[in-house]
């Protein structure tokens, strides 16, 4: 199946008293789901947890990165996902092996997955010395729902989110996408009132992208007086790297190490965020030893 490309608008309208973003995830929580092997329910949790950090992403600037992780209940245990400035994504979800019956509306019980209680942690590195980490309690584990509540309280920015993802009958993504609206200061009541009814009025994200339709006719929908001020294409790419790996080996310590060159004699660490293995000998494991010491 052809996709679209995944890409990223972001636009202002109501003269600058409203900030929006547009997104398509298709491809990316795709190539996700095939690098994880995630059965339904957890692609949509992974998924829609992908496509809100690949919007906050986009709200930073330079080389600042974020991370959100939505620590629930439910039996997927967390979700976790990054960004930085430039489009680039990657995510896992703890448990990729579950898929729970539809909830009442039809629709993949996100929420069944994830949990009703826990809490949604967003950090923020801004390459300074200090992170910035903010959290709010998960309100319905439907994760649009949890981070409008995020933006609300832990931000004071009034926002509306949505996040979709379809899941065909071989458990491929269809598509995957969704919206930001941040109301900043000097709105009228009516103008709010107006973007909350064209919100409410909005089918599913999803339902928008099967028809064909692209980001800025989304947009234009959502805000018919919408400007696109920049787009950027997204990708899946993740962070890890040999020498990384090597850091943590480093960080594990003289004990450990000895312990693990004389029981095993060699190391396999496999990422989280993309499944990717790094494989140590003996040698290997010899001179990072030297360096922890």
């Amino acid at each position: 199946m052809v996709h679209k490309k995944d890409r990223l608008i972001r636009g202002t309208a109501m003269n600058g008293h409203v900030r929006a973003l547009v997104v398509r995830t298709t491809t990316l929580v795709e190539d996700l789901r095939q690098r994880h092997d995630t059965w339904p329910t957890a692609t949509a949790a992974m998924g829609r947890t992908l496509t809100a950090a690949a919007m906050m992403g986009a709200m930073l600037k330079g080389k600042e990165k974020l991370n959100i992780q939505i620590k629930g209940d439910g039996p997927i245990g967390q979700v976790v996902a990054e960004a930085n400035a430039n489009g680039e994504i990657s995510g896992y979800v703890a448990n990729p092996h579950v898929h729970l019956p539809s909830n009442s509306l039809g629709k993949l019980d996100v929420a069944g997955a994830v949990g009703r209680s826990g809490f949604v942690y967003v950090t923020k590195d801004q390459g300074l010395k200090d992170v910035y980490t903010g959290s709010t309690p998960i309100i319905s584990g439907e994760i649009a729902e949890d981070m409008t509540y995020y933006f609300a309280v832990s931000e004071q920015t009034p926002s509306a989110v949505g996040l979709g993802v379809l899941v065909g009958t071989d458990n491929e993504v269809l598509e995957a996408g969704g919206f930001i609206i941040q109301l900043l200061p000097g709105l009228s009541d009516d103008e709010i009132n107006a973007i909350e009814h064209a919100v409410s009025g909005l089918p599913p994200i999803t339902t928008l992208m099967e028809q064909g339709l692209d980001l800025e006719d989304m947009l234009q929908k959502l805000l018919p007086d919408a400007v696109v001020l920049e787009e950027m294409d997204l990708q899946f790419k993740c962070q890890c790297s040999k020498e990384r790996v090597e850091n943590t080996l480093i960080s594990l310590g003289q004990t450990d190490l000895e312990e693990i060159i004389e029981e095993d004699g060699k190391a396999e660490v496999v990422c989280h965020f993309c499944n990717e293995k790094y494989s140590f000998d003996k040698a290997e494991l010899q001179q990072i030893l030297e360096q922890a010491k």
